[in-house]
């Protein structure tokens, strides 16, 4: 198994990881990924789906955090104003977008023969960063068949992370970026609740990465950059929560962020979705009022301290496992995996 932040001793925060430390460990999520490496092309597309099920017709609860503004992603004012998702999450490079959102408006055509016709349109949500450093961007090499191998990848239990999927051309704080992953466990009224984020890691300047242990590290003979990165986070859970509630919870992963030495700079697109699997919203719902749980404002702190603590972990969980990658023109980025390793104390 690829060493993640745990195995140096990088302990974020002070609650308990799930058994994966993964979003998987959230019931019913599922990851997959669909990774390209072909000369100057490092790309690829990542997707998330919250449950196995016809997410248009059994849509989750779920809002989005826009920390700063500079990106490309679909589908996220509707999110914003109906709280609610109804596809698959795909991410993948820039470029990528309208590839992504064609996937996936395919993709629920097929399953659903009242859309455009019965009922209205559909809301695909598609995330993504610029991988353009490593990887030939311009190609626009990804297609829908790439997208539908991520979605029929997806799966329940341990995930793949670092330079895979949508994080395989991605860079951050100087190093290796890539895909990462976290979660926290804790109990409310006596049950257990879990979790956890997926974070795309391609953002920060070199030489501004703090680890939990107060260590700066910084590539070697790495010119300075502007902030022109970008990072998306998904969180998930399976506590019920509005939707109003969702988006305080998102907001917290720009606090993770910040842990991390992270400022959101001008040129960088820091997006962080929030969703609860827990009481789906039905499609044909014939009623005109329907229960709504969700939980009590004043134990909303457990979930801002496990998004921030997830989100922290989940980065430097996908610069650890991300080897050092050369790539387009051999750019190249080292891995923070390998400079953990010959800094042990």
């Amino acid at each position: 198994m690829p060493q993640r932040a745990r195995d140096f001793g990088l302990i974020c925060g002070i609650m308990q990881p799930g058994p994966l430390n993964a979003i998987t460990d959230v019931p019913g999520v599922k990851l997959g990924h669909h990774t390209m490496r072909d000369g100057d092309l490092l790309t690829g597309f990542t997707a998330l789906l919250p449950h196995g099920g016809n997410l248009f017709r059994r849509k989750v609860r779920a809002a989005v955090d826009i920390i700063n503004g500079f990106g490309k992603s679909a589908g996220l004012m509707q999110l914003a104003e109906l709280g609610q998702i109804e596809t698959p999450l795909l991410l993948g490079n820039t470029l990528a977008v309208g590839t992504g959102f064609d996937a996936l408006v395919t993709r629920a055509l097929a399953a659903n023969p009242d859309i455009g016709r019965e009922t209205g349109t559909v809301n695909p949500i598609v995330l993504e960063c610029n991988d353009g450093y490593l990887s030939d961007i311009r190609a626009r090499a990804l297609t829908m068949e790439h997208a539908f191998a991520a979605l029929d990848a997806a799966a329940s239990g341990p995930v793949a992370e670092g330079a895979v999927g949508a994080g395989t051309g991605m860079s951050a704080f100087g190093f290796k970026g890539g895909i990462g992953t976290a979660s926290r466990r804790f109990a409310l009224d006596g049950t257990g609740y879990t979790l956890g984020v997926l974070a795309l890691a391609n953002f920060g300047n070199a030489g501004d990465l703090i680890l939990p242990d107060g260590r700066r590290p910084a590539p070697s003979q790495m010119k300075p950059q502007g902030e022109r990165g970008s990072v998306i986070l998904v969180v998930a859970t399976d506590v019920p929560l509005e939707s109003r509630q969702l988006h305080r919870i998102a907001r917290r992963g720009g606090a993770g962020l910040a842990r991390l030495g992270a400022f959101w700079g001008n040129g960088s697109g820091d997006i962080a979705v929030a969703f609860s699997t827990a009481d789906p919203i039905d499609h044909d719902q014939p009623a005109d009022l329907v229960p709504l749980r969700a939980l009590n404002e004043n134990r909303i702190d457990t979930l801002f301290r496990a998004a921030v603590e997830a989100t922290q972990e989940a980065v430097l969980n996908a610069m650890i496992v991300a080897p050092a990658t050369t790539g387009r023109d051999g750019h190249r980025r080292p891995s923070l995996g390998d400079w953990l390793r010959a800094h042990l104390s």
